[in-house]
């Protein structure tokens, strides 16, 4: 590990001393040219650091960004939608892990980033990308068995951030995705930008709530996986917010976690009459899902698997990123579907 570290410090000071070289040619040239254009290159330098430097306290790591990150490598889909769609697409040289298809309109853009693993990457494939920033959106980016702690990453010099979601803090609520989307546009000085995208997803969730307003809540079960017992959303997530924007009641909102396993008895004494299903790779596709749902006898009584009643979720819609406001308005239509008409 210590010459991992040693490779990535050398390669730092490779970039940095030839930062330093660029940076001694122009003064020159400077000095022997017009004052004017120096007077140009002096507004320029102070334009790029207005608002520098930034410290975010990021699940009790304290970092300090003199300048924003510019070789990002995000782990886990929705940090990368969350970076595409604030324009940084020329910041990010890596992701990993892509657990369901991509939004249509950034598709074009994910497209143009390098995918280093299929899930998550080694530690030295994420150093070998040679990134100033690692973005991780599960806590599993940064996982210390797997050799990928933040400390690892700040001892080779790489400065880390994790969805703040998985702070492990609170209740996860919508909030939670605008101030995300606000760190991000601190960090890398697109203020105006994430002002902008908050107020779109802010416009997309109200007008979902808005047409079911006054509409009875509908009581949902979410089924991620499971077989023997049900492995399903509790209040502590971000999915039970969502499902009563969209006029809903999460029938497991009592589940003191953000996922926990419940036995299929629970299930079908709380009677939901819509069942959401998570879909992302790694567990049995959402046909699969819903015909072990619909084989089993201990639950052909309960409503919503009398009535065949299901609605789909990507899973990275469920989480803190941009999706969770476009997930409002597809569980919304789902649950009350003549509000929609």
């Amino acid at each position: 590990m210590s010459q991992l570290y040693t490779l990535a410090r050398k390669r730092r000071f490779l970039r940095a001393a030839a930062a330093a070289v660029a940076l001694s040619a122009t003064l020159l040239t400077a000095g022997c040219g017009s004052s004017g254009g120096g007077s140009q290159d002096t507004k320029h330098t102070a334009k790029a650091r207005d608002g520098f430097p930034v410290t975010v306290d990021n699940c009790g790591v304290k970092t300090t960004y003199e300048k924003p990150p510019a070789r990002v490598v995000t782990i886990h889909q929705h940090p990368a939608e969350l970076m595409l769609s604030l324009g940084l697409k020329d910041r990010m040289v890596g992701t990993a892990f892509p657990d369901s298809a991509v939004l249509p309109e950034l598709k074009a853009d994910f497209e143009t980033v390098p995918e280093l693993a299929a899930r998550e990457p080694s530690f030295e494939t994420v150093l070998d990308a040679e990134p100033d920033l690692v973005y991780g959106g599960y806590g599993s980016a940064f996982s210390e068995k797997e050799g990928r702690s933040r400390k690892a990453f700040a001892d080779a010099g790489i400065d880390t951030h994790l969805n703040r979601e998985y702070c492990g803090e609170k209740k996860v609520t919508m909030q939670d995705t605008y101030d995300e989307i606000h760190t991000i546009g601190e960090i890398f000085g697109v203020r105006d930008r994430a002002e902008k995208l908050v107020a779109d997803l802010r416009g997309r969730v109200d007008k979902a709530s808005s047409a079911v307003k006054g509409e009875p809540r509908i009581p949902v079960f979410v089924y991620d996986s499971g077989d023997t017992s049900a492995f399903t959303a509790g209040g502590k997530g971000l999915g039970t917010e969502l499902i009563r924007l969209a006029g809903g009641r999460n029938v497991f909102d009592d589940l003191d976690d953000v996922f926990g396993d419940v036995s299929w008895e629970q299930v079908v004494e709380r009677e939901p009459e819509v069942i959401a299903i998570y879909d992302y790779a790694g567990t049995d596709s959402v046909e699969q899902k819903k015909r072990f749902l619909l084989a089993q006898p201990a639950l052909a009584d309960v409503p919503a698997v009398k009535n065949e009643r299901f609605v789909v979720l990507p899973l990275t819609a469920t989480l803190v990123g941009i999706r969770s406001a476009h997930a409002v308005g597809d569980l919304a239509g789902g649950l009350h579907p003549e509000s929609f008409r």
